[in-house]
Order: structure tokens, then C-alpha cells, then sequence
């Protein structure tokens, strides 16, 4: 399934994409696309229910983030060898935490507002991980089980609040708007490998970012496993995976975002994003 929310911002109700592309309200079956519904009980209601005999959409309304009241938002730094050697940086030993919060969280389609003073604003396209099923101490052989499904997520940064303004990376990552997700929860079931995904990035139609989850040096289930080993993950929670090559930070020489680009990303079976920069 392809799961949604759309609606104006504080607003957004549940939907699904059905075959032909079309929103179908899922607002009578369910609550919000949250939670609960994406327990593995809850997913299995919702695959049961015919998509014809949902509502049908009209017009085009805004596409939301596709997963409501996430409780963690969850990221990994320097997760493709690539990237980590285009950044200057060696490949981490274990994976690299940070956290981003709720307030960055926005819709796949929305604005992308500059921080004032920043000079350094970057993209990152990276496979985004839906918690399903509470996850403490599990194992990697495990770990699958307890995702719901994944997604599109730009981990959106400031390079220069992150990398030399002191302290940890989260006031570069955590800024309102860096954290697009969506348009879609593809669940699971649908994903056959999620180490197998080509992905990419483009600035004014310009191709900054074209890899794949193949080349993550920690993968989808032992992400899931070492995180479990320090929090408890909760269903709803998101994980950002780590980015390929091609930032901005990793240009020569460097190139960075300015008011009125245009983002538009993508990764294989979970749609694309597509974001106008405003100043803030």
C-alpha cells in the first residue's frame, strides 16, 4: 500500500494511493496515519479495504508528511563511504546519531525556508525507515519485522551551524522545514529489498545526487537493531538512513542553496519531492 496524508498543514487527513493514482480518503477507517495503524494489525486492517469503496479525492490538495505525530525523528550521518570521503570524514566505526525535531517536519511538496545569516544551506536525499511494531534490543535478524514501511526523506542542512558552529550536528539538521517527508509510506510488503533502491537529487534540474541504497555501509536492519540497543522505537517513529554522494558541501567548489531553487528528489517505488527555497 501507499499510504498518505493530505490537507492543509495541522489538518491533514488519512488517504491511500490506489492503482490508478488516485487519493482515496481513508478518514472513516482510520484516524491519521500514525500509530497504531501502522502495527502490523493495523496495516492488515487497512490491506483489506477495497480502495474503490474508499471516497475519491478531488482536485489536487497538498500532500502532507506522510506520517502523523511522529515521536522520534530519528538520523544517521556518514552512512555511504562515498559520502563520507566526499565530506573529508572517515566512515564512522559504529553508525552516527543525531535527531531531528518535530518542528522541521514538513510535507514532501512545501516550502523549504533559508535560515537568516545561513550561507551553507545543503540537501541530502535519504531512505526513510517507518517504525511499525515497538522495537527494544532486537535483533538484525529481526529487525525487518518491526518496520512498517519506508520513504522519501531530505535531511536538509546547514553546513555551517552543523560543522563549525560547535557542539553537536543537531543545530545544523534541526532548523524549521529540514525534514520533508513523504509523499508516501510505501509499506513493506511492497519493497521487496530495501538495500537495492536507486536514488537521487536535482537543483534546477541540475543531477547533484544519483546512487543507491546499496552502498550504505549500515543497512535497514542493523539500524534498526543498533538504535533499539539505546532508545525504544515506537510505531511512527522515522529513521533517516544516510545520504550517497553529490551534497553541496561536496562540490568544488562548494554550492549552496539560495531563495527560489528548486529541490526535486527521489527514490526508486517511494515517489519524488519537489520543494521551492524561501528565504525565512
Amino acid at each position: 500500500m501507499k499510504l498518505l496524508r493530505y490537507g492543509e498543514p495541522g489538518q491533514e487527513k488519512p488517504g491511500l494511493l490506489d492503482a490508478g493514482g488516485r487519493i482515496r480518503d481513508l478518514s472513516g477507517k482510520v484516524a491519521d496515519i500514525s500509530g497504531e495503524a501502522l502495527t502490523p494489525s493495523g496495516l492488515a486492517s487497512l490491506a483489506r479495504i477495497d480502495p474503490a469503496s474508499l471516497p475519491q479525492v478531488d482536485g489536487n490538495p497538498r500532500i502532507g508528511p506522510c506520517v502523523g505525530d511522529v515521536g522520534k525523528f530519528i538520523c544517521i550521518g556518514l552512512n555511504y563511504a562515498d559520502h563520507a570521503a566526499e565530506s573529508g570524514a572517515k566512515v564512522p566505526p559504529e553508525p552516527i546519531m543525531f535527531m531531528k525535531p518535530r518542528s522541521a517536519i514538513v510535507g514532501p511538496n512545501d516550502e523549504v525556508r533559508i535560515p537568516r545569516g545561513s550561507v551553507k544551506t545543503d540537501w541530502e536525499v535519504e531512505l526513510g525507515i517507518v517504525i511499525g511494531k515497538t522495537a527494544k534490543y532486537v535483533s538484525g535478524a529481526e529487525a525487518l519485522s518491526h518496520v512498517a514501511g519506508y520513504c522519501v526523506v531530505n535531511d536538509v542542512s546547514e553546513r555551517e551551524y552543523q560543522l563549525e558552529r560547535h557542539g553537536t550536528w543537531d543545530k545544523g539538521k534541526c532548523c524549521d522545514t529540514f525534514g520533508p517527508i513523504g509523499p508516501w509510506l510505501v509499506t513493506a510488503d511492497e519493497i521487496a529489498d530495501p538495500q537495492n533502491l536507486g536514488m537521487w537529487l536535482e537543483v534546477d534540474g541540475h543531477r547533484y545526487q544519483d546512487g543507491s541504497t546499496k552502498t550504505m555501509v549500515y543497512g535497514v536492519a542493523h539500524l534498526v537493531s543498533y538504535l533499539s540497543q539505546f532508545m525504544t522505537l515506537h510505531p511512527g517513529d522515522v529513521i533517516a538512513t544516510g545520504t550517497p554522494p553529490g551534497v553541496g558541501m561536496g562540490q568544488k567548489p562548494p554550492v549552496y542553496l539560495k531563495a527560489g531553487q528548486t529541490m526535486r528528489l527521489g527514490i526508486e517505488g517511494l515517489g519524488e519531492q519537489n520543494q521551492r527555497t524561501a528565504a525565512d
